[in-house]
């Protein structure tokens, strides 16, 4: 219940700073994982949270599903037929080049094995747009520019999970198993897309049916349902439930766009709730002890995660890519890393594996960094593209005129009036 109240606090402070944060460099998922740092053993010890800690990977996991889910609704499908290649781009040459790079720092700078080395990096390949909210959830920016940071994001999530469950069964005491293991691995991404793609059209079919049907004020729970349902068949038939709420909330939003304008808004909601409370718990991890046994290499590794591999990747991926060079560079730095590989970093420490601690070690920093990197510089870059009611919310100037006192003007009966001898 303790860390319910810390919730709470935190997020009234994050909402009453949130219009202030949408227009500074001051960001309220940063905000959330400086306050779980500041309750946790590590300074306060009012919450009392471990990596093993059963909340940690349902909160990340929860967050991770919800993001996804509502990401998915974002993807147009014959804008993406159309614009399908920088994706394509990204995922293809960018996302393998920053694994390797990744793999190489950590292999050098590090001290890790190579197995070992690779795992970090495809720990750290997927990137999270939750942190770039500025940039792809704002109209203003183009529009190849958001989809391909969205598009990019959301499947490269499920992309990594079979490269991180091969490399972990390589490097742990299972490493025969690696083999056998592939077999099963693609059968849950198999069955996690066929799952994503099933129900949704099962329920849109249900609610064609002439006695069937949702009335305005429920229809935004009809997604929701929908989400629900998956989450748990997902669990319960081992199915990969990111790669099954992403192509659930694309085919939702293809085949029934009123489900998806009426749940958009409480979708929103649901998943800000769920990254705010993953942060949380997140943040009660990141210990002063955690930070000081990472080595100074580790350190040095963090930074160029996020300063090189991943916009040097995506700058080479992109080469002759018909999108302007500002865009690009955009591209490029927005590369944060997220509730994916927060989850898959917890998968790396509970695997046992002969280096998982000082493998959680650097990934848990780099994401760390990450966060604070990338939702702090969204804004600064989002205004490059005019994008200046970045909060909905009026500037002093407009405050100030709305709260003006009107003239008072004479009605067309008082002007007849008036008129009159």
């Amino acid at each position: 219940m303790v860390l319910v109240v810390v919730f709470g606090i935190a997020l009234l402070v994050a909402v009453l700073l949130s219009g202030l944060a949408a227009r500074t460099v001051l960001s309220t998922s940063l905000l959330f994982l400086l306050g779980g740092a500041l309750v946790s053993d590590g300074f306060l010890g009012i919450v009392h949270i471990t990596s093993d800690s059963e909340i940690v990977g349902v909160t990340a996991d929860l967050a991770l599903f919800a993001v996804l889910f509502t990401d998915g609704m974002h993807v147009a499908f014959p804008a993406l037929r159309r614009n399908w290649k920088n994706p394509a781009r990204a995922l293809g040459l960018g996302m393998p080049l920053a694994m390797a790079g990744m793999a190489l720092i950590t292999h050098y700078l590090v001290g890790l094995d190579w197995t070992t080395s690779f795992l970090v990096g495809a720990v750290l390949a997927p990137t999270d747009p939750v942190f770039a909210s500025a940039i792809v959830g704002r109209k203003e920016v183009p529009a190849k520019l958001r989809q391909l940071l969205n598009v990019e994001s959301g499947i490269n999530d499920g992309l990594a999970l079979p490269v991180v469950l091969i490399l972990i069964a390589a490097a742990g005491p299972t490493a025969g198993q690696a083999r056998s293991s592939v077999g099963e691995i693609a059968l849950e991404l198999a069955l996690g897309l066929v799952l994503g793609i099933v129900l949704p059209l099962a329920v849109a079919g249900l609610v064609r049916l002439r006695l069937l049907g949702a009335e305005p004020k429920l229809q935004p729970l009809l997604p929701l349902a929908t989400g629900i349902i998956l989450y748990a068949a997902c669990h319960l038939t081992h199915a990969n439930p990111y790669l099954a709420a992403f192509s659930a909330g694309a085919v939702l939003a293809s085949v029934s766009p009123e489900s998806k304008t009426a749940f958009e808004p409480l979708g929103e909601a649901l998943a800000e709730l769920a990254k705010f409370a993953a942060l949380l718990v997140f943040g009660a991890l990141l210990t002063p002890a955690l930070f000081g046994d990472l080595s100074a290499g580790g350190y040095s590794a963090v930074v160029l995660a996020i300063v090189l591999i991943r916009p040097a990747s995506l700058l080479v991926s992109l080469l002759g890519a018909r999108i302007e060079r500002r865009e690009k560079l955009v591209a490029a730095w927005f590369g944060p890393k997220g509730f994916a590989s927060v989850v898959y970093g917890l998968l790396v420490l509970q695997a046992g594996i002969p280096q998982g601690e000082a493998a959680y070690t650097l990934i848990a920093v780099c994401i760390a960094f990450s966060i604070i990197a990338h939702s702090s510089t969204d804004v600064p870059i989002a205004r490059l593209f005019h994008v200046d009611d970045l909060a909905g919310i009026p500037s002093d100037d407009d405050h100030r005129d709305r709260i003006r006192v009107p003239v008072p003007r004479d009605t067309p009966d008082q002007e007849k009036h008036h008129a009159s001898p």
